[in-house]
């Protein structure tokens, strides 16, 4: 008696590699072209001072020693 077995098709394999791969790149070209670089934004918003009490736009007055260090003054 013989065993069954199962028939193998390459080119069916070869069919979806090449599915995979065409979804892949338009995927690619679709974010290059569509998503892409669109240049050098059109606002400004100038650089903000990092430290909060010295930024225009804080809430609090600026400390008179603003050292956060245990010493002369800065306490």
């Amino acid at each position: 008696m013989e065993k069954a077995a199962p028939k193998e098709s390459s080119f069916a394999t070869w069919v979806v590699i090449f599915l995979l791969l065409i979804i892949i790149l338009v995927k690619g070209f679709f974010s290059f072209f569509v998503v892409g670089d669109r240049g050098q934004p059109t606002w400004d918003y100038r650089p903000v001072k990092d430290v909060p009490g010295e930024s225009p736009y804080a809430i609090y007055e600026p400390l008179p020693y603003p050292q956060h260090v245990k010493g002369q003054k800065g306490e």
